[in-house]
């Protein structure tokens, strides 16, 4: 198991500290990391704006220009995913991070024990989630949250991926894409991968999405994806 892990303050001995605190985590546990540090919100959003697979992001609250609470909430409208750890030297700040869905507020100076502690409990809930597809799309790096996909779509070398919030065409194998999401998914067709979870209804001939789509279902292939809807159901 791997994890990115971004680290964002502006007090340069801070953000090196708990770098170093993060890789020692990594080192102990075995686990794959790659950390990188920011000096302020902006130079963290820049680069969150081409890549926003990250994983686990530490965050301070109090920094010049955008906050740490502000960059989280940004984080937060489109990706409910990545843990948030919060650093501050004010501990009566914290209560604003309930509506980010903040993991640990952490007051400095931070122990190296403590911080070591809230990473692994970073991991477990991490663990616990359904992995992101990660996918590249219009120069950009993203994470889309599996159950947000309906179904993919496949045109010649492209696929488009449908998902409750967007489309995002990319150039990629259906069938590699098939490998990756899972057995929660099932090919109706050697044009279409659908989500068994979106699915209403099934004839036949086609599959009904809860968002009223229809999908062609290949002849031969009613009694399987009947089974398969049933037992992960």
């Amino acid at each position: 198991m791997g994890y990115r892990v971004a680290i964002c303050d502006d007090v340069e001995e801070d953000a090196r500290y708990f770098a170093s605190v993060v890789r020692t985590w990594g080192e102990e546990g075995a686990i794959s990391l790659d950390v990188e540090i920011f000096p302020s919100a902006e130079s963290f959003l820049f680069r969150y704006e081409e890549d926003k697979a990250y994983d686990i992001l530490l965050l301070d609250v109090q920094m010049q220009g955008i906050s740490g609470i502000e960059l989280a909430r940004r984080v937060r409208s489109g990706d409910p995913h990545a843990e948030i750890i919060f650093t501050t030297s004010h501990f009566e700040l914290s209560s604003e991070g309930y509506e980010v869905d903040a993991l640990h507020y952490l007051v400095k100076p931070v122990p190296r024990d403590k911080l070591m502690e809230v990473l692994s409990k970073a991991a477990r809930r991490l663990a616990t989630q359904s992995p992101p597809l990660v996918v590249h799309c219009g120069g950009e790096t993203i994470k889309l949250p599996v159950w947000e996909i309906m179904y993919v779509e496949s045109f010649l070398h492209y696929i488009v991926i449908h998902t409750g919030k967007g489309e995002y065409r990319l150039k990629e194998n259906l069938s590699a894409v098939e490998a990756r999401l899972g057995s929660d998914f099932y090919r109706t067709h050697r044009s279409y991968l659908v989500s068994l979870k979106h699915i209403r209804r099934i004839s036949r001939t086609a599959v009904w999405l809860e968002s009223g789509e229809e999908i062609p279902l290949a002849r031969g292939k009613y009694d399987d994806i009947h089974r398969a809807f049933i037992r992960q159901n």
